[in-house]
């Protein structure tokens, strides 16, 4: 079963930036992705990136998300800049299409 730990999320007033981090047991082959659940909403991708490193990001983050991977240290980070009210939510790792399995997650708040 595949081991995700994410980290790093906290409340930040609009404009800020936060760096999620997540460590997973999954081998370094699969694509990763940061997913998102806001109240009363789905789930949803928000960023992924492969294991050669090629990236895609929902409409909603694309110039102010930036995923990355550290293949030695098997993490994956997501940075977060110019932040919105609307990006508030759970924050989630998991391999794409994502296991049945999921972490913890990590609140992302930000205060208009």
């Amino acid at each position: 079963q595949v081991q995700l730990v994410e980290s790093g999320g906290g409340t930040v007033q609009a404009g800020g930036s936060l760096r999620l981090s997540c460590a997973t047991s999954a081998f370094v082959i699969y694509t990763r992705g940061w997913f998102r659940q806001a109240p009363g909403k789905q789930r949803e991708l928000v960023a992924s990136i492969t294991s050669g490193r090629s990236t895609n990001y929902a409409d909603s983050v694309k110039g102010r998300f930036t995923i990355s991977r550290d293949n030695a240290k098997n993490t994956v980070y997501l940075q977060m800049n110019s932040l919105k009210p609307e990006d508030t939510a759970v924050y989630y790792c998991n391999l794409v299409p994502p296991r049945d399995s999921w972490g913890q997650g990590t609140q992302v708040t930000v205060s208009s």
